[in-house]
C-alpha cells in the first residue's frame, strides 16, 4: 500500500470537519464524495446529521483547488435535495461564499453554483439569495457577473415573480444596464425581459426606461415585440412539492374539469404600485409657497399653488403621512369661485388617492359628498375632472360600494338631473369594477335606488338606472333582482333585458375554463420535457431558439391528428401560391441515416467511416467520394448524404487530411447537384465555419462557403454566418468568417446582400471585438462595400469610435467607389436568381418614412406657436437620422410641400432651420428629390435675399446638399431665375455668383452653362462692385466650360450695355480654353476641410446616371494635381506675416484657462477654439500644416515655424499660449516623428524666449506643464531623455518655486514612468535651486512615501533624490519626510551613509554643512527686522540665488546690501526683488524696506521721510502684488513665512500717517480687495500658523482705516460694494456659489464702512464729501430705482449701507450738504437718484428736529417754492441765500460748531459784499450781534495771515440765547432743531479700539437702522415705504433755485460787481490746488489755545456749491 493510500485511509478515520479541511487535497475530495454520497442517502429532511453538515459547506466551497470545490458542490447539492427549510439558516454564509469563489470558475463550476442557487430558491431563502445576487452584480469582473444575472433568470423564469419578488430585481437593474461589459449588458436585457413576461411590458417600462440610455430603450424595445404570452411556474419550493401527492388524489377524484389551483395559477399582472418606491410629498409640500398659495386672492396664484400639489401628487406611490389639512383645503377649493382652481383641486385629489390608496380613505368619506354635489357644473374640463377622480377613489380603493351607500341615496335625490345621472353612472362604473362577492352583498342597498330612479322625470338619470341594474345583473346574475324587477312593466323589463343581452355575460366563465385547460396543458408539457437551462441573454432576438425547431424536436413523434381544423385551413391556403422552403433540418439519427441512404454507399464504407484509425477514414472519404463523383441521379441523394459526413466522420473529425476530404466532397455535391437545399447548408455552416478558423484547412473551407454562396445566394450564407460568428468562443471563427465575407462580396457584389444588416453585424460585433485581427478584417469588409455602393455607407458608420473612423477612412481611399464598373465576379445559380435584394439604386437600403409624416406633423407646420412648429421641423430632422440620411420619396411631396411654407415664416430662425432640413431631405432622397420637390429650390433661393450673413450661408449649404442629390444641369433653370430677380439683393447674388463660379470651376464640360450667360453679363452691369466682381469671374467659368461655339450662338438673348461687356470678355478668348487653364486664379484660403467636401461632392456628382459632368477618375486625377496649386498658393502667401497678432487679446485667452495641476486631455470644444485660435492668427499655409491630420504636414509646418523662429519671436510670445496648447496635442497623440519634432522645436523657442527675458505666464505654465509632466514618462527613451531636458530648461523661464507644485503632482501619476522622472526631477532642483524650494520642503514627504513602492526603479529614484535632499539637509532632512515605517527609515539611512561617504571621497564636505554655513552668515551680516517685531521666527533657509531665474539683473544679498541699505539703488533693488522675486527670495528685500521704515520713523525732520512719501504708492502696489503671491505660495504647503513679512512690512508702512497717506485711490483699492479676499480664503487657516495670520489681517485693516486718506477709503469700499469679478478670488469655489462668495465679501466691506462712518462726526472736515457723494450717486445709478426697490424688500446689506453713509452726511453737514454735489451731475434727466434721497433725509431729520431743515416741511423741491412769486429768478437766489444764513447762523448759535459757522459767514460776506448781514439779525439779542461782529473781524485777520479754519479757537462761546423767532426768519427756520438731541448725538459713545473681522452683526445692523430709529416714525418698514414713495421722481423744478442763484452771479461776475481779484484763495471741499499745502502746524495767532469744545476745522469745511460759484465767476465753469 503507498503512502497515498495509507493517508486516505488513515484520513477516513478523522471527523467529517477535519476531514474536509485538510491540507490534503485528494483527502478533501475524498471527503466531499463520501458527504454527497451519505447525503443522498439520507432519506428524512429531520435527520440530526444534516443539521452537523450544514456549517461545513461555508468553507469547503470556498476551496482553492478547483476539482475539490466541484465535489464540494456536488455535496452541497446533495445536502440541500435532502434538507428542508430549516437549512436556510445557513444560506446566508454560504451564499457569499459561492458568489465569491465559485462565480469566475470553470464552466461546471458555475453551472453547479447556480444549481446550488437554485436549490436554496427551492428551500424558501430567497431573500438570502437576492442579498447575494445584489453583492455579486457588484464584482468588478464581469465574468462573475453574467453568472449571476442568470441564476436571477432562471430562479424568476423557473418559480415566477410570486416567490422571487421582481421589486429586488427592478432595483438591481439600472445600474447593470451601463455596465462597460456587453454580455452583462445583454444579460441585464434579458433578465428585463422576463421581468416583462411576470409583470407585464408597461410597469417595466415605466419604472425602468427612465433610468436607461436611448439606445438601451431603443433595443429593449425593439425586443419586447417578441416578449408574447404569460408566464407560468415551471418549478415549485419544497413546501408545496409535498403537498403535490394529495393534490394530484384531488385532481382524480374531482375529474378532468380546472382545478382550483390551475385557475389560481393563472397568470396575473403584478400591480405596478407594490413595486415602486413610496415618495414623500409633504416635505417638499412644506417647503414650497403651497399654503400660501391657496390662500392668496389671485386665482392664477390659488392655482399655480394647486398644480404643484397635483405635480408632486402625480408620482406612482406616495409615502403615508397626515393629508388631514390638505384634504380640507381642498375641499374649500373644490367650491372655489373660479373653475379653474376647481378643476385643478379636484384632479389633486384624484393624484392624491391613486398614490396613498387605502391610506387616503378618511379623506376620501369627507371629500365625497362635496364631489358629488359638484357635479352640478355643466363645464366639460369640471365633468371630466370629477368623473376620472370618482373613478380613481374606488379603483385605488379609498372607498368601496358599502361606504358610499348613504352618499349616493342623497346625491340621486339631488334636485339638479345632471348630479343624478352622473352619479348612477358612477355607481355602475364601481359595480363593474366590483367583486361578485361584494355586489351579491350590497345588491339589496343599490337595486331599490336604481328602481326608484328608473321613475326620473329626465332620461340621462333613466338611462343611467338601467345602466346601473345592468351590471348588478352582468355580475350576480339575475335571480337576486327577480323580485325587484316584477315590479317593472314589460317595456322596461325588455329594455333592461335587451341591455343585459347585449354584454354577452357568459364569457368569462368560458375564458376563465380556456386558460385554464390551456394552462394544465401546457404544465403538462413542461413537467414531461427535461429541463433546459437557458442564459439571460437567451431572451433575445437572434439568440433565442427558433419556435420552429423546438416544436420539430418535440412533436416530431406525437403530432397525428393534434392540430385544429382551423389550423389545418390556414397552413393549407398559403401551399396554393408558393411554398416556403423549409430550412430547418430535424434530427435524424445515425440509424435512420444508414437505414435510407441504401445503396448509394456501401456499407462497408460507412462502417469504414467509423474507424478508430484515422488512416482508414481517411481511405474511406476518398472511396466515398469516388462513389459520389459515379453517381448519376445525385440530386436525390443530396441531404442524405450530405448528412451522413455529418455523423461520420462528423465535424469533430481530428484529422486534417480528413477534414480537408469531407469538405471537398461536399463542394463536389454544392456545385453538381442542381438544387443544392438550404437545410443541407445549415447542417454544414457550424461545421464549416470553424474549419475556416483553421489555417490547414482554411482554404478548402472557404471555397466551400464559396460554392454554398453560388448554390443558394450569399445573402441566406451570411444571415445564418452572423449568429453564429457571435456565439463562438473560438475569436479566429470570427475573424476569418468576416474575412472569406469580404471574399464573399468581392465575388458577388452586394445585389443579393441585406445590407442594413450586414452593417449593423459590422458595427456591432466586428468592430466592437477586442481582437484586431477581427476589427482590420472588418474594416476591409466594409472597405470592399464602399466600392459597390459609394460614399453614402460612411453615414451608417458615422457612429463609430474616431480611431476607427480614420482606419475605416483610410480604407475606402484604397476603395473608391466604381458605381456601375464594379462588376461582380461570380454570379448564383439562375434558377435562385429572384434572391436579388431590393435595396436603393446604390445598393444601401432606403427607408419608408410615409407612415411617419402623419397629418398631425404637417398640420404643426403650419400651427401659429413657433415652439410647435419648430418642434415639428425637428421632428423631421429626427426622422432623417433614424432612417440614416437614406429615405424613399413616398409621402415626401406633402412633406416638402409643408417646409415650403416654412421658409417664408416670420421668425428667421426657423427660416434658417427649415433650409438646413431641406437640404436634409435632398441628401437623403437622392435623385429623386426632383421629382418630389415641386419647384421648392426657386423658394430655397429667395432666402438669398436676406441681408442676415448667416441666412444666406444656410441657404447656400441647402444648395450645396441639393447638388449632391441632383446634378446642376437640373438647377440651372432655377439658378437663371434667381441671377435675375431685383429682390435678390447685392448681396444675395454677389453670393450665388460665388458659389455658382466655385461648382462650375470643378467641371470641364457643362453644356447647359450657356443658360447662365444672360444673368452673368446682366450683373456685369450691375451698381454693386462685389457683384460685378463675381459676375465676372463666374462668366469666365460660363465661358470655360460652355465651349465657344456654344457661347456665341447664346450671345442673340444678350442686349443693351451688358452685350457690350460680354463681347469685350470674349475678345481675348478667341482660343480660352488653352490660356484660361494658365491663368485660372485660384481662390486663396479655401480651407481644407470645404475642399475635401468639394472634392467629395465631385466624385459622387459624376458617377450619378444622366450625369454630364466628368468621370470619377477624371476628378481623383484632378484631386491629384491639386498639390502642384497648393504649393502655388504657398509661394503666393509669402509676402504676408507668417503669424498676425493684430486682433489678438492674449489676456482675454488667457482669462479662459482654467489652471490646475494635474493633467486633464484637452476637451472637444477646446481642440476647436484652438483650431479656430490659429486659423485667426498663423498664415494659412502654416496653420494648413499644424492642424493637418498627415504628420508629415504637421513636421512642414514646424520645420517653417523653425526657420522663421528669430524674426518671429515677438509675435510667437503674443500667441505662445496658442502654440503650447498645440503641443499638448501633439503630446496626446502617439506618431513619434512628430513628437520628436515638437521635442527638437521647443528647446529652441525657450532659448530663444529667455534671450528675451521672457517669463512664462501662470495661464500659460497651467497649459503646458501638467502635460509635459504627465507624458514625460513616454514608453520610448529617447523621447523621455529630451522631455526631461526640456523641464529642466523651464525653469528658466519660469521660476522653480512655481514649477514644483507640478513635478509634485507628477509624483501622483498612475504611470511608474512618469513618476520616476519626477523623482529624478524634485532631484535635480534640490541640487540646483535648493534655497528657491526651501519652503516647500515639506512635499519631500511624497517623495519618501515612493520608497514602499513595489517597482524597484520608483524605491530608485525615491532614494537617489532623497539622497541629494540630505547632501543639502543634512540631517535636518528628516523632519521633511514625514512618517515611515522601520524598513524605509533602514533604507534611507543605508542610502544617507553611501552619500555621506561618497561626498568624503570627493571632498564635497559633509553633508548640509554648506547650508548651515550660509544660515550662520545670514545670522551674523543680516539684521531681521521681522523677526525683532516677534511676528516671525524662522532663519534663512538658504541663500538668494542670481536673479537670472527672474529675468533681471543680479542681486548679491550680503553684508553689502544690509550695510548700505539707505542708498536710493540698493532701495530700488529691494522693491525690484519685492516685485520680481519669489516669496522667498523677496523676503531679503521686505528686510531693507522695514530697515529703512525704522530709521525713517526714528528721525522724522529727516530728508529720508520725504523721499519714503515719494515711492511709499510704489511700495504698497508691490507688497499688495506680492500678498497674493505669497499667501498662493504658502497655501500649497510652503513655509508662512513670506506672508509674515509681507504683512508686517504693510503694518510698518501704515503706522506711519504720512506715508499712508501717500498711497494713491487705485493702490488702496488693489491693497483692500487682497486684505479682505485672503480674510475670506478657506485656505489660510490651514497654514502654518493660520490662525496668526488671520489676526495679523485684521489688525493691518484697522491701521489702514485708521490712518489711509479717508476719502479715498469711503470711496474704495463704496466701489467694493459691487459684485466682484469672479477671476479675482484666489481658489475656486468649493462648497459655495459666487453669490454666495460676493455676500460674505460685500458683509466684510459694509464692517469697514461702519468703522470709518461711526468717527464720521469727528473726521466731516478731513473727507472730501464731493468725492464720497459722487461715489454714492454712481453706486445708486449702476442700480437702478427697480432694483434699489428689490434689495430694499430683500433687506440688502450693501444698500442699507450706502444709505446709512449718506444719511449720516446729510444729519452732519445739514442743507449744506447740496452744495457739494459738484461732482454730480444734477441737471441730467431723469434727475439722479441721490438727490431725492437727500431731500428725504432733510425731511426726516427735520421733522425729527436734529437740523434746520431747506424749506417749509413737506417741500420736496430743491428751492423754494416760486408759486406765488412774479420773478422767480431773483425769489429764487434771494430765497437759497435767506436759507444759507439761517443755517449758518444756527451753527453759530451752536458752540460746537460756532467756529465753522463764524468762517462760512466770513466766506459769505465776501462772495456778496452788497448783501447786509446785520440786517437779518434785527431780532437777535445785542450780545449776540456783538459776537458775530467779533468773530468775522478775527477770521478776517486770519485770512490775511494765510492761516486756515483748522487752527482758528474762539476766545469765548456765543451767547445762549439767540432769539431768531422773527418774522423777517420765518421762513428760514420753521422749525427749530433740538439742542439737546444734537448734543447727545455728536457725542455718541465712540467705537471700542479692538476690531476683529468679520465681528458680528450686531453694530451694523445698529447702524444701518440708525435712519429710521431716529425719526418720528420708528416702524421701520413704514419708513421704507414712504422712502419709495418719495424716490418715484423728482419734479422738473426742483433745482430752480440753483440755476437762478448760478445765473445771478454769472451776470455779476459779467457786470463787474463781483471782484474775484481781491478774495482769498476758495476751494472745494478736498480740492486743494496742486502745490498747496496748507500749514497745519502753525498756532501762532491762535487766542487761546486751550480752550475746549471747538472742533478744529480746515479748507475742506468750505462749501461745494460755494466752489463752483468761485469757478463761474474766475471763467472755468460754463454757465448754466
Amino acid at each position: 500500500m503507498s503512502e497515498e493510500e495509507k493517508l486516505l485511509k488513515e484520513a477516513k478515520k478523522l471527523p467529517w470537519e477535519d476531514r474536509l479541511l485538510h491540507k490534503n487535497w485528494k483527502v478533501r475530495n475524498e471527503a466531499n464524495i463520501d458527504l454527497a454520497s451519505l447525503c443522498d442517502s439520507i432519506a428524512d429532511p429531520k435527520d440530526p446529521r444534516l443539521r452537523e453538515f450544514g456549517p461545513f459547506f461555508r468553507k469547503t466551497v470556498a476551496d482553492s483547488n478547483a476539482p475539490v470545490q466541484e465535489k464540494a458542490l456536488d455535496a452541497l447539492i446533495a445536502f440541500l435535495r435532502a434538507a428542508d427549510a430549516d437549512a436556510g439558516r445557513y444560506a446566508k454564509e454560504v451564499c457569499d461564499s459561492i458568489a465569491a469563489k465559485c462565480l469566475t470558475g470553470r464552466p461546471k463550476t458555475v453551472e453547479k453554483a447556480q444549481a446550488v442557487f437554485m436549490l436554496w430558491v427551492e428551500l424558501e431563502a430567497v431573500e438570502v439569495f437576492l442579498d447575494t445576487m445584489e453583492k455579486a452584480i457588484k464584482n468588478k469582473v464581469a465574468k462573475a457577473v453574467v453568472p449571476a444575472i442568470d441564476v436571477m433568470f432562471q430562479a424568476l423564469s423557473e418559480f415566477g415573480a410570486k416567490i422571487v419578488p421582481p421589486k429586488r430585481i427592478l432595483k438591481m437593474l439600472p445600474e447593470l444596464f451601463d455596465h462597460q461589459d456587453q454580455n452583462v449588458r445583454a444579460s441585464s436585457k434579458g433578465l428585463t425581459l422576463e421581468l416583462c413576461r411576470w409583470i407585464g411590458k408597461d410597469p417595466v417600462k415605466s419604472i425602468l426606461f427612465e433610468k436607461m440610455r436611448d439606445t438601451m430603450k431603443k433595443e429593449l424595445e425593439a425586443e419586447l415585440v417578441n416578449v408574447t404570452g404569460a408566464a407560468k411556474p415551471s418549478r415549485k419550493i419544497r413546501s408545496e412539492q409535498d403537498k403535490e401527492p394529495e393534490q394530484e388524489i384531488a385532481s382524480d377524484v374531482v375529474g378532468p374539469g380546472p382545478s382550483e389551483e390551475a385557475v389560481a395559477d393563472a397568470p396575473q399582472e403584478i400591480d405596478e404600485y407594490e413595486l415602486v418606491d413610496p415618495v414623500d410629498i409633504l416635505t417638499p409640500l412644506e417647503k414650497s409657497s403651497f399654503w400660501e398659495g391657496v390662500k392668496a386672492t389671485k386665482w392664477s396664484e390659488r392655482k399655480e399653488a394647486v398644480a404643484e400639489l397635483t405635480q408632486l401628487a402625480s408620482t406612482k406611490k406616495i409615502a403615508p403621512g397626515d393629508f388631514t389639512e390638505i384634504s380640507r383645503t381642498l375641499k374649500k377649493l373644490i367650491t372655489d369661485v373660479n373653475i379653474a382652481v376647481a378643476v385643478e383641486a379636484v384632479q389633486a385629489i384624484g393624484n392624491l388617492a391613486r398614490g396613498l390608496r387605502s391610506h387616503f380613505s378618511g379623506s376620501s368619506r369627507s371629500l365625497l359628498p362635496v364631489l358629488l354635489e359638484k357635479l352640478k357644473e355643466k363645464k366639460p374640463t369640471m365633468t371630466e375632472a370629477l368623473s376620472q377622480t370618482l373613478q380613481a377613489i374606488h379603483k385605488a380603493g379609498c372607498l368601496n360600494l358599502a361606504d358610499v351607500v348613504e352618499d349616493v341615496k342623497a346625491a340621486v335625490k339631488n334636485k339638479v338631473p345632471l348630479v343624478r345621472s352622473l352619479t348612477l353612472s358612477w355607481v355602475t362604473y364601481c359595480i363593474e369594477t366590483s367583486s361578485k362577492a361584494v355586489v351579491l352583498k350590497l345588491h339589496k342597498d343599490y337595486v331599490p335606488i336604481c328602481m326608484e330612479c328608473l321613475n326620473d322625470g329626465t332620461p340621462e338619470v333613466r338611462d343611467a338606472a338601467f345602466s346601473a341594474l345592468a351590471a348588478i345583473a352582468k355580475s350576480v346574475g339575475m335571480r337576486p333582482l327577480e323580485r325587484s324587477l316584477e315590479k317593472l312593466d314589460d317595456v322596461r323589463k325588455k329594455k333592461l333585458s335587451e341591455m343585459i343581452g347585449s354584454s354577452g355575460g357568459a364569457v368569462p366563465t368560458g375564458t376563465v375554463t380556456v386558460q385554464a385547460s390551456s394552462g394544465i396543458s401546457s404544465s403538462v408539457e413542461v413537467a414531461d420535457s427535461s429541463f433546459v437551462r437557458r442564459s439571460a441573454a437567451s431572451m433575445l432576438s437572434g439568440k433565442r431558439p427558433l419556435p420552429a425547431a423546438n416544436l420539430g424536436k418535440k412533436g416530431g413523434t406525437i403530432k397525428s391528428g393534434g392540430g385544429k381544423k382551423g389550423e389545418g385551413a390556414a397552413q393549407a391556403k398559403p401551399s396554393k401560391t408558393v411554398e416556403p422552403e423549409d430550412v430547418e433540418p430535424a434530427e435524424m439519427s445515425l440509424e435512420e441515416i444508414e437505414s435510407r441512404i441504401g445503396s448509394v454507399i456501401q456499407a462497408d464504407t460507412i462502417s469504414q467511416l467509423k474507424s478508430a484509425v484515422w488512416k482508414e477514414r481517411l481511405e474511406a472519404i476518398g472511396l466515398l467520394k469516388q462513389q459520389v463523383e459515379q453517381l448519376q441521379s445525385l440530386d436525390q441523394s443530396v441531404e442524405i448524404l450530405v448528412r451522413l459526413l455529418c455523423a461520420v466522420p462528423g465535424w469533430n473529425e481530428k484529422n486534417v487530411q480528413v477534414q480537408q476530404q469531407v469538405l471537398d466532397v461536399i463542394t463536389y455535391i454544392a456545385s453538381t447537384s442542381a438544387k443544392f437545399p438550404k437545410k443541407c447548408v445549415v447542417l454544414c455552416l457550424l461545421g464549416t465555419s470553424e474549419r475556416v478558423a483553421d489555417i490547414k484547412t482554411r482554404a478548402h473551407a472557404m471555397k466551400c462557403l464559396a460554392t454554398f454562396s453560388e448554390a443558394v445566394g450569399p445573402g441566406f450564407v451570411f444571415e445564418r454566418l452572423y449568429k453564429i460568428m457571435k456565439e463562438h468562443k473560438n475569436p479566429k471563427v470570427l475573424s476569418e468568417g468576416i474575412s472569406w465575407m469580404f471574399s464573399a462580396v468581392e465575388d458577388f457584389g452586394v445585389s443579393y446582400l441585406k445590407l442594413k444588416d450586414l452593417i449593423d453585424f459590422c458595427k456591432d460585433t466586428g468592430l466592437q471585438s477586442s481582437a484586431a485581427a477581427t476589427r482590420n478584417a472588418t474594416i476591409k469588409l466594409i472597405g470592399a462595400l464602399h466600392r459597390f455602393v459609394g460614399p453614402d455607407i460612411k453615414a451608417f458608420v458615422a457612429d463609430v469610435k474616431p480611431a476607427l473612423l480614420s482606419a475605416l477612412d483610410a480604407e475606402f481611399e484604397k476603395n473608391p467607389f466604381e458605381g456601375s464598373a464594379a462588376v461582380p465576379k461570380k454570379a448564383v445559380k439562375a434558377s435562385e436568381s429572384m434572391l436579388a435584394v431590393s435595396t436603393g439604386g446604390d445598393g444601401l437600403p432606403r427607408e419608408d418614412i410615409s407612415g411617419k409624416i402623419s397629418p398631425s406633423l404637417l398640420k404643426n407646420l403650419e400651427s401659429s406657436d413657433w415652439k410647435v412648429r419648430l418642434e415639428s421641423i425637428e421632428a423631421v430632422n429626427k426622422m432623417l437620422e433614424e432612417a440614416n440620411k437614406r429615405i424613399q420619396p413616398n409621402g415626401t411631396v406633402e412633406l416638402l410641400g409643408a417646409l415650403k411654407g416654412r421658409l417664408y415664416d416670420s421668425n428667421k430662425n426657423l427660416v434658417m432651420a427649415t433650409l438646413t432640413t431641406i437640404g436634409g431631405v435632398a441628401s437623403a432622397m437622392g435623385p429623386a428629390v426632383e421629382k418630389s420637390s415641386k419647384g421648392i429650390l426657386s423658394d430655397v433661393l429667395k432666402c438669398l435675399g436676406d441681408n442676415k450673413k448667416h441666412m444666406r450661408e444656410c441657404t447656400l449649404a441647402a444648395m450645396d446638399s441639393w447638388l449632391a442629390a441632383v446634378n446642376l444641369d437640373k438647377m440651372v433653370p432655377y439658378l437663371a431665375a434667381a441671377l435675375m430677380d431685383p429682390k435678390l439683393g447685392a448681396e444675395g447674388r454677389k453670393d450665388l455668383f460665388d458659389w455658382l463660379g466655385k461648382q462650375l470651376g470643378r467641371l470641364s464640360d457643362f453644356p447647359d452653362a450657356a443658360h447662365l450667360l444672360k444673368p452673368a453679363a446682366t450683373a456685369m452691369t450691375d451698381k454693386s462692385a462685389d457683384v460685378r466682381k463675381a459676375a465676372e469671374a463666374c462668366f469666365g467659368e460660363i465661358l470655360r466650360v460652355g465651349g465657344h461655339e456654344l457661347v456665341m450662338k447664346h450671345l442673340k438673348d444678350i442686349q443693351g450695355p451688358a452685350l457690350a461687356i460680354a463681347l469685350e470678355r470674349l475678345k481675348p478668348h478667341g482660343t480660352f480654353q488653352e490660356s484660361f487653364e494658365l491663368t485660372k486664379a485660384i481662390p486663396v484660403g479655401l480651407p481644407s476641410k470645404s475642399s475635401s467636401k468639394v472634392g467629395r461632392a465631385a466624385s459622387h456628382g459624376a458617377s450619378k446616371p444622366g450625369s454630364r459632368t466628368v468621370s470619377s477618375r477624371v476628378a481623383v486625377s484632378k484631386v491629384l494635381r491639386g498639390d502642384s496649386t497648393i504649393s502655388v498658393q504657398d509661394i503666393a502667401m509669402q509676402s504676408q506675416a507668417l503669424i498676425n497678432t493684430k486682433d489678438s487679446i492674449k489676456e482675454d485667452r488667457e482669462r479662459m484657462v482654467v489652471r490646475r495641476f494635474k493633467f486633464e486631455e484637452l476637451r472637444i470644444e477646446q481642440i476647436q477654439d484652438l483650431e479656430n485660435d490659429m486659423m485667426k492668427y498663423f498664415r494659412e499655409d502654416l496653420h494648413r500644416r499644424l492642424l493637418s491630420s498627415d504628420f508629415r504636414k504637421q513636421v512642414d509646418g514646424l520645420e517653417m515655424l523653425q526657420k522663421a523662429l528669430p524674426s518671429v519671436i515677438k509675435e510667437i510670445i503674443e500667441v505662445l499660449d496658442i502654440l503650447l496648447k498645440w503641443s499638448v496635442l501633439r503630446f496626446c497623440e502617439s506618431n513619434t516623428t512628430c513628437l520628436l519634432k515638437v521635442l527638437e522645436f521647443l528647446p529652441e523657442l525657450l532659448n530663444r524666449l529667455r534671450d528675451e527675458d521672457y517669463l512664462l505666464t501662470e495661464s500659460e505654465a497651467a497649459i503646458f506643464l501638467p502635460c509635459l509632466i504627465e507624458k514625460s514618462g513616454h514608453n520610448i527613451a529617447q523621447v523621455r531623455e529630451k522631455m526631461r531636458e526640456l523641464t529642466k530648461q523651464i525653469v528658466h523661464i519660469y521660476s522653480s518655486t512655481k514649477s514644483f507644485p507640478y513635478i509634485l503632482e507628477g509624483l501622483r501619476s498612475k504611470n511608474n514612468r512618469t513618476r520616476i522622472e519626477c523623482a529624478d526631477l524634485v532631484g535635480f532642483l534640490m541640487d540646483h535651486h535648493a534655497a528657491e524650494i526651501s519652503g516647500q520642503l515639506k512635499s519631500l514627504q511624497i517623495v519618501a512615501s515612493l520608497t514602499a513602492e513595489r517597482d524597484g526603479e520608483i524605491r530608485k529614484a525615491a532614494l537617489n533624490t532623497l539622497a541629494t535632499g540630505y547632501k543639502i539637509l543634512g540631517e535636518d532632512i528628516w523632519r521633511f519626510v514625514g512618517k515611515l515605517t522601520d524598513a524605509q527609515k533602514s533604507m534611507l539611512d543605508d542610502r544617507f551613509k553611501w552619500k555621506a561617504r561618497e561626498m568624503a571621497q570627493r571632498k564635497e564636505g559633509r553633508p548640509g554643512e554648506a547650508r548651515a554655513a550660509s544660515r550662520r552668515s545670514v545670522r551674523e551680516n543680516g539684521s531681521d527686522m521681522a523677526e525683532q517685531s516677534g511676528e516671525l521666527s524662522r532663519s534663512i533657509s538658504g541663500p538668494i540665488f542670481s536673479r537670472e531665474n527672474y529675468g533681471h539683473a543680479e542681486v548679491n544679498m550680503d553684508r553689502h546690501l544690509v550695510s548700505h541699505a539707505s542708498s536710493s539703488t540698493d532701495w530700488n533693488e529691494a522693491l525690484n526683488i519685492i516685485s520680481f522675486g519669489s516669496p522667498e527670495q523677496s523676503i531679503e528685500g521686505m528686510k531693507v524696506v522695514c530697515h529703512k521704515l525704522e530709521q525713517a520713523t526714528n528721525d522724522p525732520e529727516g530728508s529720508g521721510m520725504e523721499d519714503l512719501v515719494k515711492v511709499a504708492d510704489r511700495l504698497v502696489l508691490a507688497l499688495a502684488d506680492k500678498v497674493a503671491k505669497t499667501f498662493d505660495f504658502s497655501s500649497m504647503g510652503a513655509s508662512s513665512r513670506s506672508c509674515k513679512y509681507v504683512l508686517n512690512t504693510l503694518m510698518q508702512t501704515f503706522q506711519n500717517k504720512q506715508l499712508a497717506h501717500a498711497v494713491k485711490e487705485g493702490t488702496l483699492d488693489r491693497l483692500i480687495t487682497e486684505l479682505l479676499l485672503r480674510l475670506l480664503d478657506e485656505r489660510v487657516p490651514r497654514m502654518d500658523d493660520g490662525s496668526q495670520l488671520l489676526k495679523a489681517l485684521n489688525v493691518l485693516m484697522l491701521k489702514i482705516l485708521d490712518n489711509a486718506d479717508r476719502t479715498s477709503s469711503f470711496v474704495v469700499l463704496i466701489n467694493l460694494l459691487r459684485p466682484l469679478d469672479p477671476s479675482r478670488w484666489p481658489s475656486p469655489a468649493v462648497n459655495e456659489t459666487v453669490a454666495t462668495r460676493n455676500q460674505k465679501f460685500s458683509e466684510l466691506v459694509v464692517k469697514c464702512l461702519i468703522k470709518l462712518t461711526k468717527v464720521l462726526q469727528s473726521t466731516i472736515y478731513e473727507v472730501d464729501l464731493d468725492r464720497i457723494l459722487q461715489s454714492i450717486h454712481v453706486y445708486l445709478q449702476e442700480l437702478g430705482m427697480e432694483e434699489i426697490r428689490r434689495r430694499a424688500g430683500a433687506d440688502d446689506k450693501p444698500l442699507r449701507m450706502v444709505k446709512t453713509v449718506l444719511h449720516e452726511l446729510v444729519k452732519l453737514r445739514g442743507t449744506a450738504i447740496k452744495g457739494h454735489l459738484s461732482m454730480v451731475p444734477i441737471d441730467m434727466e431723469p434727475q439722479p437718484i441721490i438727490l431725492a434721497y437727500i431731500d428725504l433725509n432733510l425731511q426726516t431729520l427735520a421733522a425729527a428736529r436734529m437740523l434746520t431743515p431747506s424749506g417749509p416741511v413737506g417741500q420736496t423741491h430743491w428751492g423754494d417754492s416760486t408759486a406765488n412769486n412774479p420773478t422767480p429768478a431773483t425769489h429764487s437766489a434771494d430765497a437759497q441765500l435767506k436759507q444759507e444764513l439761517a443755517a449758518i447762523f444756527k451753527k453759530i448759535g451752536d458752540k460746537q460748531t460756532c467756529t465753522i459757522g463764524l468762517y462760512e459767514l466770513y466766506r459769505i460776506t465776501q462772495l456778496y459784499p452788497q448783501v447786509d448781514i446785520f440786517a437779518q439779525l434785527q431780532n437777535a439779542s445785542e450780545a449776540f450781534r456783538t459776537y458775530i461782529r467779533d468773530g468775522l473781524a478775527q477770521m478776517e485777520k486770519s485770512a490775511a495771515a494765510g492761516r486756515t479754519p483748522s487752527t482758528l479757537l474762539m476766545s469765548t462761546p456765543p451767547p445762549a440765547v439767540l432769539n431768531l423767532s422773527s418774522p423777517k426768519f420765518a421762513p428760514l427756520s420753521p422749525v427749530h432743531t433740538n439742542s439737546t438731541a444734537d448734543v447727545k448725538s455728536s457725542h455718541a459713545k465712540p467705537e471700542p479700539t479692538s476690531f476683529s473681522l468679520p465681528p458680528s452683526f450686531s453694530e451694523d445692523d445698529r447702524a444701518l437702522t440708525a435712519m429710521s430709529s431716529r425719526g418720528p416714525h420708528t416702524d421701520a418698514p413704514l419708513a421704507e415705504q414712504r422712502n419709495e414713495r418719495l424716490l418715484t421722481g423728482v419734479s422738473s423744478g426742483t433745482l430752480d433755485a440753483i440755476r437762478e442763484r448760478m445765473r445771478s452771479i454769472q451776470l455779476a461776475a459779467a457786470s463787474g460787481n463781483l471782484d474775484s481779484g481781491n478774495k482769498p484763495p476758495f476751494y472745494t471741499n478736498g480740492n486743494v490746488p496742486h502745490g498747496h499745502i496748507p500749514n497745519a502746524t502753525d498756532n501762532s495767532s491762535m487766542d487761546d489755545s486751550g480752550q475746549a469744545g471747538v472742533r478744529p476745522m480746515d479748507e475742506r469745511a468750505l462749501s461745494g456749491l460755494q466752489a463752483r460759484m468761485e469757478r463761474l465767476k474766475s471763467g472755468t465753469l460754463e454757465p448754466l
